[in-house]
């Protein structure tokens, strides 16, 4: 995911993180200097679907505005299709763990 709040406020007219941090104030959104700092400029791992609401009716968008989504990164992120049939036909190895004072069994 492409997280897109920089872009989102600036076609509102908001080019600041200190004026975005007090429009969302106006709406019951009280988010620190520094938690805005990193929405502002990172991709946030998590975020709260209460704040992520506010937010969007601050810039009057919906989540998929702000949200990216990168199907390629995600093509990827997956194993290629020989790799998963081999993981799939080989069989699990299980070798024995000798505990203390255990014999290896017999062959």
């Amino acid at each position: 995911m492409q997280w897109n709040l920089r872009l989102k406020a600036a076609e509102r007219g908001i080019w600041k993180s200190t004026e975005m941090r007090r429009r969302l104030a106006e709406y019951g959104l009280e988010i620190s200097a520094g938690k805005m700092s990193a929405l502002w400029t990172t991709t946030p791992t998590t975020i709260r679907l209460d704040d992520l609401d506010v937010i969007c009716a601050v810039l009057d968008c919906s989540p998929a505005e702000l949200l990216i989504c990168q199907p390629e990164r995600v093509q990827a992120r997956r194993p290629s299709t020989k790799a998963a049939a081999n993981a799939a036909t080989e069989a699990p190895r299980v070798t024995p763990r000798l505990g203390r004072n255990r014999t290896p069994p017999p062959a």
